[in-house]
């Protein structure tokens, strides 16, 4: 089985080589050793959140602190292109649940969108709190699925601010399932940002839809059948990653 994952402060693992040793503390120690159960002896992987990780034995385990000497590093550099899913906000949980999983499949960044027929909306103290929920869900998914890198959680965007970072990306992707473009068919470029922009259970609006298209974006479907917008944008991921990443 592969050795958990532990968190520490961005920075902390500069430079740090084999037979160094590196702490974790706080909220992290307290659910190793409370949760995970991590005893002396065992092997963990303590990531940064920001590429940089090691993989080490843990020496000392307590509810304060694991302190963990280093065997080998197991950095993570930034992918390019950067895959970035523009989610709409969904009622019902669903567009958490398109976050985790399309930061599990390798997600880069996750933009919160309040598109035309969006329900459920962020107003007032509720936007920071949401926000903080799904980067509780992306920091989760990323120790979960063993990364080093934890994806980046924008601010929530309206289709207007939408529209200039369309304009700004290598390659902008509508998931639409009346386009006539497969997603499967698209040249995916070299570097640059990739947007997946996937829209609410009630779709994206014509308007947005002609918006996004003369701002630079391109409608592409994924397959014969309608996707959820829980499912749309991990399952877009993993069909760009399988071009770009796994080989």
């Amino acid at each position: 089985m592969t050795a958990p994952l532990f968190h520490v402060e961005r920075g902390s693992l500069q430079d740090l080589a084999p037979g160094a040793h590196v702490s974790v503390g706080g909220a992290e120690a307290r659910h190793a050793v409370s949760v995970r159960r991590i005893a002396p002896g065992e092997q963990v992987i303590v990531a940064d959140g920001a590429g940089q990780a090691v993989l080490g034995t843990v020496e000392s385990a307590d509810a304060a602190e694991l302190v963990v000497r280093v065997e080998a590093r197991r950095d993570e550099p930034q992918p390019s292109p950067r895959l970035v899913l523009v989610q709409a906000l969904a009622k019902g949980g669903r567009d958490e649940d398109a976050v985790e999983a399309a930061t599990e499949l390798g997600v880069d960044e996750v933009v919160p969108w309040e598109s035309e027929r969006t329900i459920v909306r962020w107003r007032g103290p509720k936007v920071a709190k949401a926000h903080q929920k799904w980067v509780n869900v992306v920091t989760a998914a990323a120790k979960q699925s063993r990364r080093a890198r934890t994806p980046e959680v924008a601010q929530p965007v309206s289709t207007r601010q939408l529209l200039a970072r369309v304009e700004q990306g290598a390659v902008a992707l509508v998931l639409h399932e009346d386009a006539a473009t497969p997603l499967a068919a698209v040249e995916v470029p070299a570097d640059g940002d990739v947007l997946l922009l996937v829209g609410p259970e009630g779709g994206i609006s014509p308007v947005e839809v002609d918006q996004l298209v003369a701002a630079g974006a391109t409608p592409v479907r994924l397959g014969p059948g309608v996707l959820r917008a829980s499912t749309a944008g991990p399952a877009a991921i993993a069909v760009l990653s399988a071009r770009s990443r796994w080989r």
